[in-house]
């Protein structure tokens, strides 16, 4: 049976988050969803930096509003190219109601005042980046699984060093990059030395999202590694059983 959902595999049809999709596509519709999964991937990364131009305003605005704009364009061109191949090219859009709020979310963001002049743009562009969180994670979803641990090191790496990296440029207390890796690695495992903290607004709003994406993934290595000792005990048991149980098929066959 062919993929579903960007090149995840199949599973029943949910209406968790607004993620699930159709239970039956056509082979041209599985293509297009992995054509467009690492575009929408890299558009919605994109979108995270584009926060904090804004916010910081370091760079013209513009920038920010172009990135959200060309991010609301690939999800919209992705969902359109995927719904076309479909028979029920609304039961699609429906099943996505994530990707739809999205692209809503990146219009409003590209539009509404600056976050500094206005709470409520800021709130808005908070869940925007929020929601953005989410779908990366589910499109990642395919790495998240018990025989990925090698998946979820590289990820878990890559995280820690994109943290680091915008500590490094958000917090001024932050003078090396080895610095910054140090606050990400204490931020996202909840240690909290103090030695080093988050001073200015942009930097503890980047702390959140890095306690949120950077523990989230350490659990999950720490669970791969958990679930391979679990496994490894499973197949000794049922080595053993196994075993046992061909004795006693060898004895009747005796009898």
């Amino acid at each position: 049976m062919a993929a579903l959902g960007w090149g995840m595999p199949v599973h029943p049809p949910s209406r968790t988050w607004g993620l699930a999709h159709p239970p039956s596509t056509s082979a041209a519709a599985a293509r297009e969803r992995a054509r467009w999964r690492w575009p929408v991937l890299a558009g919605l990364l994109a979108t995270i930096p584009a926060f904090y131009i804004e916010l910081l305003e370091q760079l013209p605005t513009p920038l920010a509003t172009a990135i959200y704009l060309s991010a609301a364009a690939l999800l919209g061109v992705a969902l359109w190219r995927v719904s076309v191949h479909l028979d029920h090219p609304r039961q699609h859009l429906r099943r996505n109601v994530l990707d739809l709020a999205l692209i809503a979310g990146f219009v409003m963001a590209a539009l509404l005042p600056a976050s500094t002049d206005s709470p409520v743009s800021l709130a808005v562009r908070l869940a925007v980046a929020m929601l953005s969180l989410v779908r990366m994670v589910w499109t990642l979803r395919p790495w998240i699984t018990r025989g990925g641990l090698g998946y979820l090191l590289l990820l878990a790496c890559a995280v820690l060093c994109f943290c680091g990296v915008g500590f490094w440029a958000l917090e001024p207390r932050v003078h090396t990059l080895g610095d910054g890796l140090w606050l990400a690695f204490t931020t996202a495992a909840t240690v909290g030395y103090g030695d080093i903290v988050p001073s200015t607004p942009a930097a503890k709003i980047f702390a959140v999202f890095v306690v949120l994406l950077g523990y989230a993934v350490l659990s999950l290595v720490t669970a791969a590694i958990a679930a391979m000792w679990v496994e490894t005990t499973e197949r000794r048991i049922e080595h053993d059983i196994l075993r046992q149980l061909h004795l006693e098929v060898s004895a009747l066959r005796g009898e």
